[in-house]
């Protein structure tokens, strides 16, 4: 199951695309996080980064 990201938490960091070991995580045209479903391996190193708790496994 690929990571959920709750765009009204995100503010757009970047946090979370700079751990992500498959690089599915990045930043849409609105600055807001998305994940690429295909290639997320649901390690939840994003989600332990996330400073605002806007990723969930």
């Amino acid at each position: 199951m690929p990571v959920k990201v709750d765009r009204d938490l995100c503010i757009g960091c970047g946090a979370c695309t700079g751990v992500c070991p498959t690089e599915s995580l990045s930043l849409d045209e609105e600055g807001k996080s998305v994940c690429n479903e295909e290639t997320c391996v649901d390690c939840g190193a994003c989600v332990a980064t996330c400073p605002v708790s806007a990723l969930s496994q």
